[in-house]
């Protein structure tokens, strides 16, 4: 009997790629791997800085957005399979047609670029579909077929890995709260993908000219319900499962409206998800499977994966990036998706002046506006047991890291650019704050101040919600203050003396 050729045999050089999203949730987990397969990769974003963070030193990075149809022709020459991973669920109402908007821009600058293939992640649809985020999926697709570049469409359904909407909704639930009132679509089926089978198909398809101009649906080994994934993921974490008690009036819309109380994924997105889990989801993946075999995990497999790459990632991190381990303190429970807060305003002082008034933060010189909220924090901080009142820092004008500013630590710096300070105060969940300055074309500087905080249960988001109305009074202030100092200062000539 003759054994038929691998696919591999067949494939043919990707060349230059494309991650249009790199990074949102599976760009920045392809990007990587795609680099690691040494092919050559060009990271798309709106925000470049989004990817300057990630560390790509072998990617080219470029900042583009499919709804500005003007920066999609630099990103796309020269580039032989472009990845398109972005939609629009972030932007809430009306996202399915902004989705329709952009695909449509793409596949015409694919098609001037003379891109050879697009690759188009997807999801899973039912016959019944009528939810706008499936249908939105389904129809972005037909759009980007409507150019003449080939496209490969993988439509899958729940991603297992760190940092899947759908995936961390679970988590939350799961890990906040010990009782759940579930209503009828924790009981619908969905057969789940590990994040590494995924990208395995993800890397291997353009190298399949029989994928060309194909659809094709992508699942795990086992159809499960969502309860049965969420005991399973408590027992993985080791946590007792929550009680459940059904009822039969819950439907998603009205689930995604307390949503918001119990996770930190952005609200749009798990709103979006969560209209859709009426439905019960299949994955007729056989064609898949012969063009691209592999191992596939099973829904426990894929959980302890998750959590073991997690508990392996980089202990230490210089600044904030979206879910990092080390940011969230090295647990499992708290969330992935932080809840934010930021300020920022614009001077005519140089980068220099505001980062000779900046450094000086804490310690006797106080944090710069309305000093007398800072300490009652820290007062409440030490009535409960935490470092509140353990004022001081190590200098008073130089700064490394690991020094102690008051209850913070300096995690990064790099002077006249960014400051990052971690939260160090008792409280249920992680957080972290961070200055950035950016040069203006008039050789002035905007001082932007953000708070990032990664709750731990309904505690962490109540935590959250209470400090809310304070933080865009604090944070306005306080970045108006340092700038105003710096101008202040730079009036004086005494920014040389500053260093």
């Amino acid at each position: 009997m003759t054994t038929p050729p691998s696919p591999a045999a067949d494939a043919t050089d990707a060349g230059r790629c494309l991650v249009f999203g790199a990074s949102g949730y599976i760009g920045s987990h392809l990007v990587p791997r795609l680099l690691a397969a040494g092919i050559p990769v060009r990271a798309s974003s709106r925000n470049r800085a989004s990817l300057e963070r990630r560390g790509w030193e072998a990617a080219e990075l470029v900042e583009a957005d499919a709804l500005a149809p003007q920066t999609l022709d630099a990103a796309l020459a020269g580039i032989d399979t472009a990845y398109y991973l972005v939609h629009s669920m972030g932007a809430g109402k009306d996202f399915g047609r902004l989705d329709l908007a952009a695909a449509a821009n793409f596949a015409a600058a694919a098609e001037r670029a003379g891109v050879r293939r697009i690759v188009y992640l997807g999801g899973l649809v039912p016959d019944d579909a009528d939810s706008e985020h499936i249908v939105s999926r389904r129809d972005t697709g037909d759009v980007l077929r409507r150019g003449r570049v080939p496209v490969t469409e993988l439509r899958a359904g729940i991603i297992v890995g760190p940092g899947s909407a759908a995936f961390e909704v679970m988590r939350d639930l799961v890990y906040h709260l010990p009782v759940m009132v579930t209503p009828r679509w924790v009981r619908a089926q969905s057969p789940p993908l590990a994040l590494d089978n995924l990208l395995t198909y993800l890397v291997r398809l353009p190298q399949i000219p029989e994928a060309a101009g194909r659809v094709f649906d992508a699942g795990g080994p086992e159809t499960l319900t969502y309860q049965q994934m969420m005991r399973i993921l408590a027992e993985e974490g080791g946590r007792r499962p929550p009680i459940v008690i059904p009822v039969p009036v819950l439907s998603p819309k009205l689930s995604s409206y307390w949503l918001r109380l119990i996770t930190a994924v952005p609200t749009n997105i798990a709103r979006a998800l969560i209209e859709g889990l009426k439905h019960d989801f299949s994955a007729d993946d056989a064609a898949l499977r012969r063009l691209v075999p592999q191992q596939l995990l099973g829904f426990r497999e894929a959980v302890r994966a998750v959590f073991a790459a997690e508990r392996a990632s980089e202990p230490v991190v210089a600044r904030w990036i979206e879910g990092a381990f080390a940011v969230r303190e090295q647990r499992i429970d708290y969330a992935y998706y932080a809840k934010r807060a930021s300020a920022a305003h614009d001077t005519k002082a140089t980068p220099a002046a505001v980062w000779s008034v900046l450094r000086e933060i804490g310690g006797e010189r106080g944090w710069f506006y309305l000093n007398g909220l800072w300490q009652l924090r820290e007062t409440l901080d030490w009535v409960a047991g935490g470092p509140g009142r353990q004022h001081g820092r190590r200098h008073p004008t130089q700064l490394r890291v690991g020094d102690r500013i008051d209850s913070w630590k300096v995690l990064g710096l790099e002077p006249e650019r960014r400051l990052s300070l971690a939260f160090g105060m008792r409280a249920p969940g992680a957080g972290m704050m961070e200055f950035e300055l950016k040069p203006l074309p008039d050789g002035g500087t905007r001082l932007g101040m953000t708070a990032y905080w990664h709750p731990a249960g309904v505690w962490g988001l109540l935590y959250w919600y209470a400090f809310a109305p304070a933080h865009g009074v604090v944070f306005t202030g306080t970045v108006k203050e340092i700038c105003r100092l710096a101008e202040v200062r730079e009036r004086r000539g005494e920014v040389a003396r500053a260093g």
